[in-house]
């Protein structure tokens, strides 16, 4: 099957049909005002697989057992116990103790700060349990990098509106998306991965999607559409 090339043209039509569509999403989520950037951190690890919701409950009483903070996380023996709410907590626990000796030993954000972006991403995929996803959520949202997340909700939209195909790759779309997106732009790509997420799923939904209702039903391919009706 023929894949369009996306344009920069092309993209910023697709963001804006969506921003009229949705609105400003205000993302990251966060509740803890003292420690908000470290918390994007904890809550990219804690959603793996994982309804945001039960990730809100997990982060709560993680706040509640001390502050939000590295060292807090690395002293808690309870750890998993604190983040059962949050899917596998054995697994995810481990996860969150190797991201945070990361963060310990390379001096917090104000140190990583002056680490480029490549980099960056690259220690962060090194790290147990962080891949591709993951990393470009901590990078976009924690570190404000321009980084387009492709998730499974992007595959999704992105399949239907003719810029992919075939087997999955997730470097692949990403470095399509960046190529034509803006350049040193993070708040465009943080609205983007937003507006796909409550697209996907108020209306480009896995199984009968609302095409009739959709913001970008005049400019969508509906590639594999009629396979879910």
């Amino acid at each position: 099957m023929d894949v369009a090339s996306p344009s920069a043209a092309g993209l910023r039509t697709f963001y804006d049909g969506l921003f009229q569509a949705y609105g400003p999403q205000r993302w990251w989520p966060t509740q803890d005002a003292d420690n908000p950037r470290f918390e994007i951190l904890i809550g990219a690890v804690l959603t793996q697989h994982t309804a945001w919701t039960n990730v809100e409950i997990a982060i709560a009483q993680l706040r509640d057992a001390g502050p939000l903070t590295a060292e807090s996380l690395l002293a808690h023996a309870d750890l998993p116990a604190l983040i059962r709410r949050a899917g596998p907590h054995n697994v995810k626990a481990k996860r969150l103790r190797a991201l945070c000796e990361w963060f310990v030993a390379r001096g917090g954000f104000e140190a990583l700060a002056g680490m480029d972006t490549p980099t960056l991403r690259g220690e962060l995929l090194a790290l147990h349990g962080i891949g591709h996803e993951t990393a470009d959520v901590i990078l976009l949202y924690a570190f404000g990098r321009p980084s387009f997340v492709a998730d499974a909700y992007a595959f999704r939209i992105m399949e239907r509106y003719g810029w992919s195909a075939g087997a999955r790759n997730y470097e692949r779309l990403r470095k399509r998306v960046e190529a034509v997106g803006p350049v040193d732009d993070a708040p465009f790509y943080d609205e983007l991965h937003a507006l796909i997420v409550a697209h996907a799923k108020q209306r480009c939904h896995k199984s009968w999607p609302d095409c009739r209702a959709c913001a970008l039903q005049a400019r969508c391919a509906q590639r594999g559409v009629n396979a879910v009706r």
